[in-house]
């Protein structure tokens, strides 16, 4: 049976529909310190998720020139950067994002039409069970059919799943204790932090099956993950390349950072993500732990701006050659993960990364991030930042981005409903 991608929102499937062309309105919605706890487990508030259901109606209507716009799921929207669309296709690491955002729009909708995207998207991601050639299998099989099952039961959805995740597991070696990352470049066996994010298809085919090769996979690359890619103040690095053959660390480095000892946001982003996920399944509390040590190195950062939505790399605005690009993507996958985070971790951190996620969510959705209907290629948000030491998008709308903050906004949504 499968476990929900939050515990707290199985099966809150929110009614509000967007039946208007013009936008809502965000900033109508405003918190207030009178409001009383609707539930004792996390800091909720009714402003709080009026808000986030708010913010979702205005996606909706962005959304729906979206797909008007990209109706080939082939033919796959990745970002917009200078006035132009990139599209990839269905073996591209980020082709599993844009029909996970349309499962968003019809769990929140309830309309019919967003399903029928939503499944015309997912399948069109099926042939990608098969791919062995890559790590990223997880981001691109989830977020579709990982969410079209949560939503639908469709039956027909699990064993692409399972597939999947045996395809993952090809690129396990016991030996190292991780997973495999890239195939390409001059490293033996690269593991990069974005990896911790792909594990939960692993875990997935554990509960759906009984076999728990799948999850002992999934913790072992986690406890490997834990003990080599994280400094004292519980920063990582982006990328450790092991040997092989003994699984002995051969280096370490940021790859998408400014400097292999400098903190790259979304790679910090994605290790809390990983580790709170990794504790839903496993309940193993150094997951926990590491989920909130990490949270904890984020939040207290002297470089993360009032704006809550982060500089590409925490140490940019100390370097005077660095454009400071910010990173709504690294935000919108905070503001996810500390969502979940604040439902397992005690009090008062509870508090603090549910404020933290709901600030994040309030920039995110502000104009100064979210895009006008109709501007920015169709996507949501602006000013995310993909490979900065490549120029390549560069102060841009991507999908993931997008991904993140819908999911952000839905768990926000549907506290309420628990």
């Amino acid at each position: 049976m499968i476990k929900s991608r939050l515990t707290l929102l199985v099966g809150a499937l929110v009614l509000a529909g967007c039946s208007s062309d013009k936008a809502p309105t965000i900033a109508a919605v405003e918190p207030t310190a009178a409001e009383p706890q609707l539930q004792t487990t996390s800091n909720v508030t009714a402003p709080d998720t009026a808000f986030c259901s708010v913010a979702l109606d205005a996606a909706a209507v962005q959304l729906d020139g979206f797909r008007k716009a990209y109706p080939d799921p082939t033919q796959i929207a990745r970002s917009y950067e200078k006035n132009a669309a990139r599209l990839v296709s269905d073996s591209d690491w980020t082709s599993g994002f844009v029909a996970g955002s349309f499962w968003y729009m019809y769990e929140h909708t309830q309309d019919p039409s967003w399903l029928a995207t939503a499944e015309q998207w997912t399948v069109g991601l099926e042939q990608q069970k098969n791919n062995t050639g890559t790590h990223d299998i997880g981001f691109m099989m989830f977020p579709s059919y990982g969410n079209g099952l949560r939503l639908t039961g469709n039956a027909s959805y699990e064993p692409i799943l399972i597939q999947s995740a045996d395809s993952l597991m090809t690129r396990y070696n016991a030996t190292v204790g991780a997973t495999r990352s890239w195939d390409h470049g001059p490293w033996a066996f690269p593991v990069i932090i974005d990896n911790m994010m792909n594990l939960e298809l692993l875990y997935f085919a554990s509960d759906s099956t009984g076999d728990q090769k799948y999850a002992n996979a999934a913790n072992s690359h986690s406890l490997t993950t834990l003990k080599n890619h994280f400094r004292a103040d519980h920063s990582s690095y982006h990328v450790i390349d092991y040997d092989p053959a003994t699984g002995a660390v051969t280096h370490k480095q940021t790859h998408q950072g400014i400097a292999d000892d400098s903190a790259w946001a979304r790679g910090q982003a994605w290790g809390l993500y990983g580790y709170t996920m990794a504790y839903r399944f496993s309940e193993d509390a150094q997951f926990l732990q590491q989920a909130q040590n990490i949270a904890d190195f984020y939040l207290s950062h002297p470089n993360l701006p009032e704006d809550m939505v982060p500089y590409f790399d925490f140490d940019a605005p100390g370097n005077p050659e660095i454009v400071n690009s910010r990173d709504s993507s690294a935000a919108s996958v905070t503001a996810s993960a500390l969502l979940e985070l604040a439902a397992y971790a005690p009090e008062p951190q509870a508090t603090r990364y549910h404020e933290a996620a709901l600030a994040m969510l309030r920039s995110l959705a502000s104009p100064a991030y979210s895009a006008t209907n109709g501007e920015n290629g169709h996507f949501l948000l602006m000013h995310a930042t993909g490979r900065w030491q490549a120029d390549d998008e560069v102060d841009a709308a991507i999908n993931y981005a997008d991904y993140y903050y819908l999911e952000a906004l839905q768990r926000c949504a549907s506290l309420n409903d628990k």
